[in-house]
């Protein structure tokens, strides 16, 4: 083995090897840093921030990413705002990977920051960290004019699961960029209060496929209501399949046996996995009804859905032996 892939095992002798001239080694050295697992190797990857070599910086950026701590946080907060955007991905990478509360501190100053990758990448990383602290915070990052930042903001926010929180997440979802809506919704599954559900109904009717997909898959956390049946009732008929197929599910779940004549036709549609959601949904209702839907699909050339259509006739014989 060359001198260059030469392993090292010594603090001192790693530190030696970031101060070679060749850059080679100091990212071998690096990536020893990274598989030592001592948390003095913190201090020395952290003073890596000052390497000319940008691929240095980048291979050090992401050997944080094996540490955890309010040490490693705030290390990857200065490689996260480096003018080569190949040492900020990294950092960003790695600073998703955080999962001690406490380096929570070193990130909440880099929500305000200028630039919107930074502050979105911050937003990320807090995002896991679930710390109350950070809500006023996200909330203040709602107002960006950056729809990415916004986007990471819902997400921290709905992270917290917060009561005190769904009225800006209920605005959040007349964002006027669908990715901010959707993300919205998505964070509104968590509230069980009337004002959070009839957001996620009325986004049912969004003009974006993607965020009436989400308000679909949503609405089944919430308590069943006749509001909500309705809304999913009428999806079952939208123009696109995958809302249709979230729409499905959700009754499914939720036993919607009025729903049965609705659901059924389903089984017709050219796309598999619709007709697959579709079974798996009549066998959820149970409902006698559904046989004469998917009796015909018994032979179904999709082994998916085939699976689901003897499973779901399983399950209304079932029903009908225990109501004999």
């Amino acid at each position: 083995m060359s001198e260059l892939f030469e392993a090292y095992d010594d603090l001192d002798d790693l530190k030696e090897a970031l101060s070679s001239e060749d850059p080679g080694e100091r990212r071998v050295a690096i990536m020893d840093l990274a598989d030592l697992g001592d948390p003095a190797a913190i201090q020395l990857l952290a003073t890596v921030i000052t390497d000319s070599d940008a691929g240095v910086r980048e291979q050090a950026a992401r050997a944080l990413g094996e540490y955890d701590g309010p040490e490693a946080s705030s290390a990857l907060a200065s490689y996260l705002v480096d003018s080569e955007k190949q040492v900020a991905e990294a950092a960003a990478y790695s600073i998703a990977e955080l999962k001690d509360p406490a380096s929570a501190d070193a990130l909440v100053p880099l929500v305000a920051h200028d630039d919107p990758f930074v502050a979105a990448s911050a937003l990320r990383g807090l995002r896991e960290l679930r710390r109350s602290d950070t809500l006023q915070p996200a909330l203040q990052a709602l107002s960006s004019e950056q729809n990415i930042v916004r986007v990471e903001a819902v997400g921290v926010i709905g992270f917290l699961k917060l009561e005190e929180a769904v009225p800006a997440l209920k605005s959040a979802a007349q964002d006027s960029d669908s990715k901010v809506r959707r993300a919205a919704v998505s964070a509104l599954a968590f509230s069980q209060v009337p004002a959070a559900q009839e957001t996620v109904v009325a986004s049912l009717s969004d003009e974006d496929w993607m965020v009436r997909e989400m308000a679909a898959e949503t609405l089944v956390r919430s308590p069943k209501t006749d509001a909500g049946l309705a809304a999913l009732r009428n999806a079952i008929d939208d123009e696109y399949w995958q809302v249709r197929l979230k729409a499905t599910r959700s009754l499914g779940k939720f036993k919607a046996f009025e729903a049965v004549d609705l659901i059924g036709p389903g089984l017709s549609h050219e796309q598999p996995n619709l007709r697959k959601e579709t079974a798996a949904a009549l066998g959820e209702i149970a409902m006698p009804e559904g046989r004469k839907y998917l009796a015909p699909f018994i032979d179904d050339n999709d082994p998916d859905v085939r699976k689901n259509v003897r499973w779901a006739l399983g399950q209304i014989e079932k029903t009908e032996a225990a109501q004999a």
